[in-house]
């Protein structure tokens, strides 16, 4: 076993993964890694890099250059013309994101779940400002972003955003350890809610759709490119932002500064497509969720 195989071992032990990874001052680390990661002197943008890819299995083949002028610009970088096609079933909406799928399923009146035994509602997730008829009995899935994935999100379908709404909060990570033992932690993170209606000409027109990203440890920025403001864990700005922002299936709509969570919402009538089930990869364009009804 080489050296990275066994200090992969020992960081995926769920103890001291927990540990290592939670019981630490997240916030002030993730504004630490918000600065570092933007640092742009030579030696320490390519050491940052290589380490990363040395503890993990970063792959940049696909990426639109291969150049990058800091670790925050390698974070979001963007992907080659054509690497990711977008499927156009019009019963479909396709992934938003590269992800590996998570907990997925019914909705239970409002009810979801993070992790087997974990449930939280969608109340808990969105406030109860928000209209929440449209999702009740519907279906949910989440998609969790690793730290080597492609980091930006784009429109499941073509649709129009009509509100955001950003909510302040901790730096939980979000990976499958700390779901099995942080109670409603989706609803404890930063994250922020962008609610669609999807249009165009086919019968899923008018269906509300929602994407939540949800930050998390040294990840606590989100961008969207139809708002002038960045979210972060010391933002303190409007919280609520009505739009009128239109996209085509497959644009793009923003990006993490590194890797975490979209919870994609749909309506009653929905599933998830065949061949996808929890602990499935995932690829931008890919059919997510098929219209049913």
């Amino acid at each position: 076993m080489t050296l990275r195989q066994q200090i992969q071992k020992i960081l995926g032990q769920e103890d001291i993964n927990f540990l290592l990874t939670n019981r630490i001052p997240r916030q002030a680390l993730t504004r630490f890694m918000g600065w570092f990661s933007k640092i742009e002197q030579p030696w320490v943008r390519d050491a940052s890099i290589a380490i990363w890819k040395f503890f993990t299995d970063l792959d940049l083949r696909e990426a639109k250059k291969q150049r990058f002028t800091s670790m925050h610009d390698c974070f979001t970088r963007e992907l080659k013309a054509g690497a990711r096609p977008i499927a156009q079933d019009a019963n479909c909406m396709t992934s938003p994101v590269d992800a590996i799928v998570g907990a997925h399923g019914p909705i239970a009146g409002t009810m979801v779940f993070q992790a087997k035994g974990f449930p939280y509602t969608l109340e808990d997730l969105l406030g109860t400002a928000e209209n929440l008829d449209d999702w009740r009995d519907g279906y949910f899935v989440t998609l969790r972003l690793t730290s080597t994935m492609y980091h930006r999100f784009h429109a499941p379908h073509d649709c129009t955003v009509d509100t955001v709404r950003y909510f302040s909060g901790d730096t939980w990570n979000v990976n499958p350890i700390a779901l099995k033992r942080v109670e409603k932690l989706f609803c404890k993170n930063e994250r922020a809610f962008i609610s669609t209606r999807l249009t165009g000409s086919t019968r899923l027109a008018g269906q509300r759709v929602a994407l939540v990203p949800v930050a998390a440890i040294l990840v606590a920025s989100i961008r969207l490119h139809f708002l002038d403001v960045l979210f972060h864990v010391k933002y303190a700005g409007t919280q609520t932002f009505a739009c009128h922002a239109a996209f085509q299936r497959g644009q793009e709509m923003g990006w993490f500064q590194h890797g975490s969570t979209v919870i994609v919402l749909a309506p009653k009538g929905f599933a998830l497509c065949a061949g996808l089930d929890q602990g499935t990869g995932v690829r931008l364009g890919q059919p997510l969720l098929r219209w049913q009804a």
